[in-house]
């Protein structure tokens, strides 16, 4: 595996991440961090807020690249953890702590495989590492704020805890807004027409109705009724009843042509809040895919939201760790399956011989 310091630098600033404070829109300190070791490990690095990216030493034009990216930042430590959030702990082949397993642990490994080959002058690609922030919630100044960057990249490995399976596809995330109108009256007489009683309509329709399209990897589009908000008054027939759909999206639909389809089915006025966040499907010719296959790594469709809903480039989303255990209390990553995940994103690319 190259040098044989290597997955101890990586483990080590997994412990130093892990007790700096990266809470989304708060990575100042984090980001200083990732700087301050590609410094002392002699890499020269680009910054935009609390986005880092370098590239390779013998970088060529004339080459495709890869991008290598995961995020610095943290969900909030639930009330329920009995460890320091903020305190690496190893204990029984395992290491605790905020951010170890979402997605620390892809991080670090992600950067130790561009250091693997940096110095390397005969890559059939560049490499691009980017750390960013504000994945957790999708912000403006993560890797949305480098996307001069990203477009110009060829292809991307995005780190997060799959197991070292990886996701070929990811959902997107469409949050709709619909409003009800009805007519207000008296709830003691025959009048008015009960927006709420319109709505409940409208939601059942969203429970039953299976969209006719599917992705032949992601499966089926789900969408999900999660907020409802009507009435003030316990005599006064409701007029407005608004309710939120939750809609995980797949490439079988475009937006437009699912929000048009929706709104011919139901009461509602509806209103997308973005549809920036988009899914993903990579074709299974893509060198990246190939190369997986050839090394007997798993793939499979993606539920979960990352940074590959904002990139426009071909993508995949691997990394050491476990998703199930992301934002829990006490989260942790295995610290074998932290070599693992060093040593397979350095046989993908290794293998790979065309991007």
């Amino acid at each position: 595996m190259g040098n044989p310091s290597l997955f101890d630098k990586v483990f080590e600033l997994l412990k130093t991440l892990i007790a700096t404070q990266s809470f989304s829109r708060e990575e100042e300190n984090v980001a200083k961090v990732i700087r301050a070791f590609l410094e002392q490990e002699s890499v020269k690095f680009h910054h935009r807020k609390n986005n880092t990216w370098a590239y390779n030493k013998f970088y060529d034009e004339s080459k495709p690249t890869l991008l290598l990216n995961s995020h610095i930042d943290t969900v909030k430590p639930s009330a329920l953890y009995t460890n320091d959030p903020f305190q690496a702990i190893q204990k029984d082949g395992k290491l605790y702590g905020l951010g170890s397993n979402d997605a620390g642990g892809a991080l670090v490994s992600l950067i130790g495989t561009f250091l693997h080959f940096y110095e390397c002058e005969d890559l059939n690609f560049n490499l691009c590492i980017a750390a960013t922030a504000e994945e957790e919630i999708s912000g403006q100044n993560g890797i949305a704020l480098i996307t001069d960057i990203t477009d110009n990249c060829d292809a991307a490995i995005v780190g997060e805890p799959t197991e070292m399976a990886m996701a070929i596809a990811e959902r997107g995330l469409m949050v709709v807004d619909a409003t009800v109108y009805g007519v207000t009256g008296h709830a003691a007489r025959d009048t008015g027409d009960n927006a709420i009683y319109k709505a409940i309509e409208d939601i059942q329709w969203f429970k039953t109705h299976a969209l006719v399209k599917q992705c032949p990897v992601l499966g089926p589009t789900k969408m999900t009724v999660t907020v409802i908000e009507a009435g003030k008054q316990h005599n006064v027939i409701p007029d407005v009843c608004k309710y939120v759909v939750d809609i995980r999206t797949t490439t079988a639909y475009d937006y437009d042509e699912l929000l048009d389809f929706i709104r011919g089915h139901v009461h509602a006025d509806i209103q997308a809040r973005s549809t920036r966040l988009k899914p993903s499907i990579i074709p299974e010719s893509h060198p990246l895919v190939q190369t997986a296959k050839q090394l007997k790594i798993k793939t499979f469709g993606s539920a979960t939201l990352s940074d590959q809903a904002l990139l426009k480039i071909p993508s995949v989303k691997m990394g050491p760790g476990k998703s199930e255990r992301s934002h829990t209390a006490d989260e942790f990553i295995f610290i074998d399956e932290l070599r693992q995940g060093l040593q397979t994103y350095i046989e993908l690319i290794q293998n790979m011989d065309e991007l």
